[in-house]
């Protein structure tokens, strides 16, 4: 693992978490070095042999493997949607906004068990990422088909003023009528978008625009520059763009700053190709070679062959037989003629190969890093930000919402492409994922490194990233399956980091990375591959859990809802708990800070972890257990009376226990409960 830090000025990492939660992660950092060795590490008794290993392959009617989730519903996409892509997920009131290649699909899911369909709004463009921000819905396109009214038709010439690569901004007071009211355009287009809600500024909202295409021409957007900086002091590269939208006057969103946050990272360290990769691409060789001995037309690129598609061969021996004037099939000698083409074009690949090798100059230094970001989530609690940025994963501070900029980045030579950032609650970790394959490959295969195509979870020390471990799905997916870490976010679950994660066709896992040198998997769903021929895509996009249910958007299905269900590793007081928190709204990649309300369930969740890592002796949980009991039982001030007593115990026990700190969390918890009464 390579650290690099910029020469730039640093500030400290500095908490700005409410003050329940500030209180317990104190709590934490003064008793846990103390207990951490006495207290038992998590561990899980899974199904053996992993039942999602050789899931049989079909549509709706493919295999499954679930444990400790409940599937609620499945509910297969609108037709307008059907065969295009489910991409990303946003949630306002009781709604489920999903993404789509051809626009915006909008989910009532206040009955979980039968989500019902509000509006299928077409308006194409990849990769449609959504997020909302009180009445407004912003959506981003960077394809080139996109277009400013929403059309189908796509966009066929190179040059365009009817194209849209940017955010458009969507009224959605009504919700069944969204209203498309502005667009931003950008140099690069937004392949993600982040909004942030800063908290000292209630009149407008930002959004952080990651844009990873080429360029574009600046005869259709003025001001686009693909130089380099050095060429170009206002080139498009290295940098982002932050746009403020007036949250009352949403037309005059514009872009206010670009800030460049990737100057004078250099290209990253890279690994090769893995023994799954290299045995593929072997028998792909293989019958490549074979389908040229039986005549197939092939060419050579980077020396590896590739057999021309049926479709492709027909038509350039059309353009033969045209230009020789002949009329009719091609005969044997237009296929001489394209043989001897194909060649051509070989040996002219590679002499152009050469000649780029030929004019790399030795010891001009190393090669810049990445120009762009990924995907870049915030957490304006505590006024940092977590940059998925190709090569790198950064860390910003945001406490000026315009001009975020850089304190830390670290590289890894396990990592292909740093996809996404999730925070744990206190924001003392982050966990970083690695899209590995670009999402459209299988890297879940039994040889594949597990390394490779995981997440990388670190701790946050005063302003630096210090890793602790990678996780990657343990159950090998077949090579017919893309697979590989993708979107998810934190369930609450009180004095845990308890998180949801998509893996494309890998399925969804709920990992626990509360021990981040130990991360474990303690649920999951999967289906077997979509087609039993050929990978084709399918899976999980993202997965979100939003007000007691965990959605899911299936990239070529629709929707799933599930939640979750007592197990040996999550007791139902911890689920109650977690469901006691309630949102008006979640964007994943806006990272809220979740706070509990003072319940008995909140007690006894603290009481259960306690319990199953040896925390605390088991006289003291059944005291402590028969005393909340009590408490609940009993009303007024006796049951204030009790609480208090409890509390002025806990107190007195947390000093010896093996779990100090979890000791303290429970005492605060009993404390709010007799202040509620």
């Amino acid at each position: 693992m390579t650290t690099m830090s910029p020469a730039k000025a640093r500030t400290r990492f500095a908490p700005r978490l409410p003050a329940l939660l500030l209180l317990t992660a104190v709590a934490a950092t003064l008793s846990g070095c103390a207990s951490d060795a006495a207290v038992s590490r998590l561990s899980v008794n899974p199904p053996t042999p992993d039942p999602r290993v050789g899931l049989a392959p079909g549509f709706f009617d493919a295999g499954e493997a679930i444990w400790n989730m409940r599937m609620l519903s499945t509910t297969p996409s609108e037709e307008p949607f059907v065969g295009s892509t489910n991409s990303d997920l946003a949630f306002t009131g009781n709604y489920a906004i999903q993404g789509n290649y051809n626009g915006i699909q909008v989910w009532d899911i206040s009955d979980p068990r039968n989500p019902a369909s509000v509006i299928t709004y077409v308006c194409p463009a990849s990769q449609s990422d959504v997020s909302v921000y009180r009445h407004l819905l912003f959506v981003s396109g960077e394809g080139r088909g996109g277009r400013l009214d929403c059309g189908d038709q796509g966009v066929p010439e190179a040059v365009s003023h009817e194209r849209l690569r940017g955010i458009r901004i969507f009224d959605i007071s009504d919700i069944r009528n969204p209203e498309y009211v502005a667009n931003v355009q950008t140099c690069r287009g937004s392949h993600t978008h982040t909004v942030l809600e800063h908290p000292g500024d209630e009149d407008n909202v930002y959004i952080y625009v990651s844009g990873s295409s080429s360029v574009r021409p600046p005869e259709e957007l003025p001001g686009c520059s693909g130089l380099s900086p050095d060429e170009d002091p206002n080139s498009a590269l290295f940098r982002i763009e932050v746009i403020r939208v007036p949250v009352d006057n949403p037309q005059e969103a514009a872009i206010v700053t670009s800030p460049r946050i990737f100057q004078d990272l250099v290209a990253p360290p890279r690994h090769g190709l893995s023994p799954a990769d290299i045995r593929e691409q072997e028998a792909a060789q293989a019958e490549a070679e074979a389908a040229r001995d039986r005549g197939a037309f092939v060419q050579e690129r980077n020396g590896r062959l590739r057999v021309l598609p049926e479709q492709v061969v027909q038509r350039r021996l059309e353009q033969i037989v045209a230009a020789r004037g002949g009329e009719g099939a091609p005969t044997a000698a237009d296929s001489a003629t394209l043989r001897s083409m194909l060649a051509d074009e070989d040996a002219a690949a590679a002499a152009q190969a050469a000649e780029r090798m030929a004019q790399r100059q030795p010891n001009q230094g190393p090669r810049p890093g990445p120009t762009q970001c990924h995907d870049i989530t915030v957490y304006p609690a505590i006024g940092l930000a977590g940059g998925a940025c190709g090569g790198y994963g950064l860390l910003l501070d945001i406490s000026d919402p315009a001009n975020p900029f850089r304190l830390a980045a670290v590289a890894d030579s396990n990592f292909s492409y740093w996809h996404s950032a999730t925070f744990s609650n206190d924001g003392s970790k982050v966990l970083f994922t690695d899209e590995w394959g670009g999402g459209g490959s299988p890297k879940c295969r039994y040889d594949d490194p597990m390394e490779w195509g995981a997440n990388a979870i670190f701790t946050i020390e005063d302003g630096e990233m210090v890793f602790q471990s990678y996780f990657k799905l343990p159950a090998p997916q077949s090579s017919l399956e893309n697979c590989v870490a993708h979107n998810g976010s934190l369930i609450p679950i009180p004095g845990r980091d308890i998180m949801i994660q998509g893996w494309y066709q890998g399925g969804i896992s709920l990992i626990d990375w509360t021990d981040p040198k130990n991360p474990v998997e303690i649920a999951y769903h999967d289906r077997g591959p979509l087609n039993p021929e050929r990978m084709q895509s399918a899976g999980s996009w993202s997965v979100y859990w939003y007000n007691g249910v965990i959605v899911n958007s299936e990239i070529a299905r629709g929707l799933d809802v599930f939640e979750l269900v007592p197990s040996e590793v999550l007791t139902q007081n911890e689920i109650d708990a977690a469901n006691s928190v309630h949102l008006t709204h979640l964007n994943s990649q806006g990272q809220p800070v979740y706070e509990w309300p003072a319940t008995f369930a909140l007690a006894r969740a603290y009481l259960d972890q306690l319990d199953r890592l040896g925390g605390l002796g088991a006289s003291g949980i059944a005291s402590a257990r028969q005393a909340l009991d009590g408490a609940e039982a009993a009303a007024g001030s006796d049951r204030g009376d009790r609480l208090v007593a409890l509390a002025r115990t806990l107190r007195e026990a947390a000093p010896d226990a093996a779990d100090a700190a979890k000791v303290r969390e429970l005492m605060t918890a009993v404390r709010r409960l007799a202040n509620e009464r």
